[in-house]
């Protein structure tokens, strides 16, 4: 193996801080996976060039785009699948936030196969009708589209998971009143947000149980 430099790499169609950052993360990703970039300027062009465009889970989609520019991959080797994931300087693909809205949008568009860090995988085959596979690097993806390895798919059985009954010793029922606390629970246990009870009035009791259940109640597991 040879190795050359990279003479430019640019990043167009209003992109925010995190990815135009992304050109680092993936020049350096994609030369400690093994491959190299050719000597010449890579422009990538985020289209529609007039909404901008925000989050790390660019990285990968970015970095597979250049690889197949530059021979590594071919374009019958993209058709119908997505990717989705946050690059490591080594490599390794990081988890990401909204993957379950990304993965319903690429159903709705027709994607038949989508590629999503291992950590979002459980999360995203939640939407059935497309194939969800969990990756762990970008080489594992790289050598997953020439057919040298395979990539777990994950699937999730919707109707046994919400079937499932959980109990919990305490839940809303047991607190008489207290509407504004009950409400920020909820919204908390819907962003999976950390609570601390910052007080605790006289003559109360401080269970740590009885709060781990009262909250969990509220949001089912995924």
């Amino acid at each position: 193996m040879f190795q050359v430099v990279c003479h430019g790499f640019e990043i167009v169609g209003l992109p925010d801080t995190s990815i135009r950052e992304a050109k680092e993360r993936v020049k350096t990703a994609i030369k400690n996976s093994g491959y190299e970039l050719q000597s010449r300027k890579i422009v990538v062009n985020l289209a529609p060039a007039d909404i901008k465009k925000e989050g790390s889970f660019f990285d990968l989609p970015i970095a597979i785009g250049v690889l197949n520019c530059t021979e590594y991959l071919e374009s019958k080797q993209l058709e119908d699948i997505a990717f989705i994931g946050e690059l490591s300087l080594d490599g390794k693909i990081n988890k990401v936030d909204g993957v379950l809205p990304m993965c319903i949008e690429a159903k709705r568009l027709g994607i038949e196969t989508i590629v999503v860090p291992k950590e979002n995988a459980k999360e995203a085959s939640v939407v059935e009708g497309i194939e969800v596979l969990g990756a762990e690097s970008l080489n594992q993806v790289v050598n997953y589209l020439s057919s040298k390895v395979i990539i777990p798919t994950y699937k999730t059985d919707i109707k046994n998971l919400f079937s499932k009954q959980n109990k919990y010793l305490l839940n809303f029922s047991e607190v008489k009143g207290q509407q504004n606390i009950k409400r920020a629970l909820e919204i908390a246990a819907a962003g999976r947000a950390q609570l601390y009870p910052y007080s605790v009035h006289p003559g109360s009791r401080e269970n740590h149980d009885g709060k781990e259940n009262t909250i969990n109640f509220a949001r089912p597991k995924f």
